[in-house]
């Protein structure tokens, strides 16, 4: 059966905040699968699809068993923050594993990360396009051991989203990251990515959810065959993020999903008088992947990510 629980988690004010959850487990044995969203509070699409696909499960399917925590990060949902906890302005997605003793959004992650992580066979943390964020649907695994890494790479294929990004270990790409820190520990992980500009959209909503059940037939969750991609999927061999140098408006030049060559331009910054700061352009050729859409801007602030060498599925080793 699927069951409507709670998981305590820290909450700003010290102490533990139950956090709503399902719990499916089936009538027969198989693997655990944490699934979970709102690791940033305002990915709206990427919450309701955890909803969506607990509430349409049907456990008696199903061979092992699924944790689901919809908001993981409920002190941001809370204050419609972008990015960042309020209580120490840190990116969630890039404390896990996690401390203890660290501020508050160390301290979420680490309790994340034992409470709902540890012991899975797989984790699935679905993400979208923040308030000020255009994207183009990805999925994400981490380089990591052999036997990890396969399987985290057969799972972001799985899930069938036009993009497939591989980040390097965590010394050489964004270290933090769910599926980064998973994979270190030898858990196959992945990050999936639909919708933008904070909105609840439909589309989103069901692509996400349809990726979730994809894996799990992958995993041997649930019978069936994995559906293919509804659109060619290319990986990605690097991930750029691309930022301004100074404070002013920002005027991108491409959307999301745009395809540039090297040396394009991909916008400019200029400053409360309309004049030229700075024209930014594309270090190499490669896909948009997601686009800061707020012409408001800090200095070192970002405003794109370029998936770089976008091709063929890049061969097992």
């Amino acid at each position: 059966m699927v069951s409507r629980i709670t998981v305590p988690l820290p909450g700003e004010g010290g102490g533990d905040v139950p956090h709503a959850a399902f719990e499916a487990r089936g009538a027969a044995d198989g693997p655990r699968v944490a699934l979970v969203a709102g690791v940033h509070g305002c990915e709206y699409s990427s919450i309701a699809a955890v909803t969506r696909f607990m509430a349409g499960l049907d456990a008696a399917a199903l061979a092992g068993s699924l944790l689901a925590v919809p908001v993981v990060n409920l002190s941001a949902f809370r204050a419609r923050s972008p990015f960042v906890t309020p209580a120490d302005g840190k990116n969630l997605n890039r404390c896990f594993p996690g401390d203890p003793g660290g501020t508050f959004s160390d301290v979420l992650a680490h309790a994340i990360f034992t409470r709902v992580f540890s012991g899975a066979d797989a984790v699935v943390d679905l993400h979208g396009g923040d308030l000020v964020e255009a994207l183009e649907p990805f999925a994400v695994y981490a380089e990591a051991e052999a036997g990890v890494e396969e399987r985290s790479r057969a799972m972001a294929e799985a899930f069938g989203l036009p993009y497939v990004v591989r980040e390097p270990r965590a010394g050489g790409g964004l270290a933090g990251m769910t599926c980064v820190a998973a994979a270190e520990a030898g858990i196959p992980a992945i990050i999936a990515e639909a919708g933008g500009c904070g909105l609840l959209e439909e589309e989103a909503v069901a692509t996400l959810a349809d990726g979730v059940g994809n894996v799990l037939r992958l995993l041997g969750l649930l019978r069936g065959e994995v559906a293919a991609p509804a659109r060619p999927q290319r990986h990605v061999g690097g991930n750029v993020w691309l930022r301004c140098e100074h404070e002013g408006w920002w005027e991108p030049a491409v959307g999301a999903g745009a395809e540039v060559a090297e040396g394009a331009v991909l916008g400019r910054v200029r400053d409360l008088w309309g004049e030229e700061l700075e024209e930014v352009r594309a270090p190499a050729a490669g896909v948009v992947l997601f686009l800061t859409t707020s012409p408001a801007v800090a200095a070192n602030g970002l405003l794109l990510g370029l998936g770089t060498e976008p091709g063929a599925r890049p061969r097992a080793g």
